[in-house]
């Protein structure tokens, strides 16, 4: 199974994240459409589709202190392929 990379986010903080296919897509082909899911506990506010249909961006907040949330992003291209990525977004104190 894959290690997730972490990422530490204050609980008072509104932070944009980003996930980007531009390397992965192939020549032409942009995303067509997205689904973001986040665990319980955290506040996704908005997400779409940005840099010329090659990456999705979110806007997270809230969280509790010491908790550790999974963020997962899945994308439909104009190709027709699916693909799914995942990262950890822990509240710390910083």
């Amino acid at each position: 199974m894959e290690q997730l990379e972490t990422f530490p986010k204050n609980e008072d903080a509104v932070l944009d994240w980003k996930f980007d296919w531009v390397n992965w897509l192939d020549v032409g082909e942009t995303i067509n459409t997205h689904l973001v899911t986040v665990t319980s506990g955290i506040t996704m506010a908005s997400s779409s589709i940005t840099d010329n249909n090659t990456s999705i961006t979110l806007w997270l907040s809230g969280g509790n202190l010491g908790i550790t949330y999974q963020v997962d992003c899945e994308i439909t291209t104009t190709a027709g392929r699916t693909d799914k990525r995942s990262i950890l977004i822990r509240i710390t104190d910083r």
